[in-house]
């Protein structure tokens, strides 16, 4: 199998500045590209921005200015710059508006319209202009298209429309015999529940007279390509531009919010079976970032993340590290500066950093900064860390980032904690101890520099910085796999900054922190009763377990994945003594779901499940008698 790897984010609308969404997008795939690359493949990553449509034309005239100066201001000006600043490490930026791409669309326009799949009709119907597209009656939620500000508006025009119905029998039949191409399972199973009823047909013109901004029709002047059609083929309009078509598309990832996934996997792969071309090999598809309270996030409600100010505030390295850790790629996962402060104090502080900083320590007092000859590959810990990149590989493969990287810093505890156990401090004092100190040093500058390889998805500029403090270049994942590749015999710097300062003002605290009630006249008898007021103020609500995961610093205390209906949530309790995280899966669950978050031994917890005691004290989970779905309220 060729070792060759294409991977594309959803190219972003240009009407407004980049937010913590897009962000979160292009960091998944900035991870799977780095870790790709360094795992040997041919990589290409692309991403850019849709320029065309309605409501491209809609802000340019609010703003004042033509459309083609005002997607060049946010595009270049809004978008490029925060990319840079982020480290993204794409390989081609691809603009709707340029020549290259137009060119591209007007050919696959005519390669559809000779294959006889596209026709001229009036229609009339809804219309979201929020989404720009026709919309169904059943796709609304109380009268709006989920993701949208206001009702659709009914509107009848003439269009050119692609056949589209006439290749649902054909994307049922090759979804079945390719499972694993919309990934996570969940959202194959939403589109296969899309395709057991008609879909339609796909208007992709709208009138000129109308919406003027937008890739001419090649056949009619009168008509501009509708702005998904001319949107999706952005992905292969790169790699064709540069000559690129055949080696890379056979290998294509998409990655792609869920609110846009009928567009990918609906309309993209009708519309690449009827031009001919090959469908991408994998469509991969992430949740939504949320409020730490579980809302949606929004500018309105006053709970948006700046995505700049985080970087300001943290470091690049930092953001793109909580991003992945604290998030399950296809479930919405709550986030905010308490995550990311938490992320850089445990993980990234006191376990990794904390570690360099104790190796280096010794190496410079005991060994004069030089590096000691190579340890025996034949340890546990040796065998650990030449075995750790398969571990992340398979979940790197299965999506499941967070624990890639979960998988790496447990081998950088189990070094910590080897310095403990060791006392290579005492070891220093017996002359007869030297060559045992040698190889605890050496195992632990060699253990640092293939932890450090499989982060560098995850840290950019620091995994280079780490290696750099001990004297390391660079590596490949394949040399992680290889015991006694850190030089014998190289000196480390004197000086190395440290790698993550702690921000201890910045962690969420884990006990009550609510101000105390001015002291009242008369004296209070605590008898323990609340009003009812106050326990109108608890959010008790049914939660559906998705996954459960052992605390990695608690044999007590179990990590819940909770669907609460529109968003998951992550809480940890303390029942590993009497539930398996195998016997939880699928149970329902009574939440507390307005408890502020807290932080129980270096894990964050969104809430907390309701549970009982018997006399003998065994937990038993509350459940509700009757089955109420995900997120309906307990009263």
């Amino acid at each position: 199998m060729s070792k060759i790897f294409y991977e594309t984010a959803a190219i972003d609308y240009a009407n407004a500045a980049p937010h913590i969404g897009h962000v979160y997008e292009k960091i998944i795939c900035d991870f799977l590209a780095r870790f790709h690359r360094l795992d040997g493949y041919d990589t290409n990553f692309v991403t850019g921005t849709d320029e065309h449509g309605e409501k491209i034309a809609r802000a340019a005239k609010n703003a004042g200015q033509e459309p083609q100066a005002f997607v060049d201001y946010v595009s270049e000006q809004l978008f490029q710059p925060a990319y840079r600043r982020l480290l993204i490490s794409y390989d081609d930026y691809i603009r709707t508006t340029s020549e290259r791409h137009k060119r591209f669309v007007q050919e696959i326009l005519r390669k559809v319209y000779e294959a006889g799949d596209i026709y001229y009709a009036e229609y009339e119907g809804l219309y979201s202009v929020g989404s720009e597209r026709f919309v169904t009656e059943k796709e609304l939620v109380n009268g709006i298209l989920p993701g949208d500000s206001e009702p659709p508006v009914r509107r009848k025009e003439a269009n050119y429309f692609f056949r589209m119905e006439k290749y649902r029998p054909w994307l049922l039949d090759y979804l079945a015999e390719h499972p694993d191409l919309i990934q996570p399972q969940a959202y194959r199973n939403e589109v296969l529940e899309m395709l057991k009823e008609p879909i339609g047909d796909l208007s992709i013109s709208r009138p000129k007279e109308r919406v003027p901004w937008g890739i001419p029709i090649p056949w009619d002047e009168n008509h501009v390509t509708y702005v998904w059609f001319d949107a999706l083929l952005a992905y292969a309009s790169s790699l064709s531009s540069r000559g690129l078509f055949e080696k890379y598309w056979p290998y294509a990832w998409h990655v792609i919010g869920k609110d846009i996934l009928k567009p990918h996997a609906v309309f993209w792969p009708t519309m690449l079976k009827s031009a001919g071309l090959p469908v991408y090999q994998r469509l991969v598809v992430h949740g939504h970032i949320l409020a730490m309270d579980g809302r949606k996030m929004g500018k309105s409600l006053g709970n948006a993340i700046d995505p700049l100010a985080l970087l300001d505030k943290f470091g690049v390295d930092a953001v793109h590290y909580a991003l992945l850790r604290d998030t399950t790629l296809g479930s919405d996962s709550p986030f905010g500066e308490e995550v990311v402060a938490h992320r850089l104090n445990s993980d990234l502080a006191n376990d990794l950093g904390n570690l360099l900083s104790r190796v280096r320590t010794m190496l410079l007092k005991y060994c004069g900064g030089v590096i000691p000859a190579a340890s025996s590959p034949d340890t546990e810990l040796a065998r650990a860390g030449l075995g750790l990149a398969n571990k992340v590989r398979k979940e790197v493969d299965a999506l499941r980032i967070h624990l890639a990287l979960e998988e790496v810093l447990q081998y950088v505890r189990s070094l910590n904690k080897f310095i403990n156990d060791t006392k290579p401090w005492e070891l220093a004092r017996d002359p007869g101890k030297k060559k045992e100190l040698e190889d605890v040093l050496y195992t632990a500058v060699e253990g640092l520099r293939i932890a450090s390889v499989l982060l560098e998805p995850a840290l950019p500029t620091k995994a280079k910085e780490l290696r750099a403090a001990l004297g390391l270049g660079d590596y490949t994942i394949a040399q992680t796999e290889t015991w006694g590749l850190s030089p014998a015999g190289s000196r480390i710097p004197e000086e190395a900054p440290i790698l993550f300062p702690k921000l201890e003002a910045l962690e969420p605290k884990a006990e009550n922190t609510r101000p105390k009630a001015a002291p009242s006249a008369e004296p209070q008898q605590d008898n323990g009763l609340i009003s009812s007021d106050d326990f109108a103020k608890l959010d008790f609500r049914v939660a559906e377990v998705v996954k459960v995961e052992k605390h990695p610093k608690a044999d007590k205390l179990l990590v819940l994945t909770l669907n609460v209906g529109d968003h998951t949530r992550q809480v940890v309790s303390g029942i590993a003594q009497h539930y398996t995280p195998e016997s939880l899966v699928g149970k329902k669950l009574v939440l507390v779901a307005n408890l502020k978050p807290a932080v129980l031994r270096g894990v964050e917890s969104q809430g907390m499940i309701l549970a009982g005691e018997d006399e003998r004290g065994r937990i038993v989970v509350i459940t509700p008698e009757q089955d109420l779905p995900p997120g309906a309220k307990v009263r």
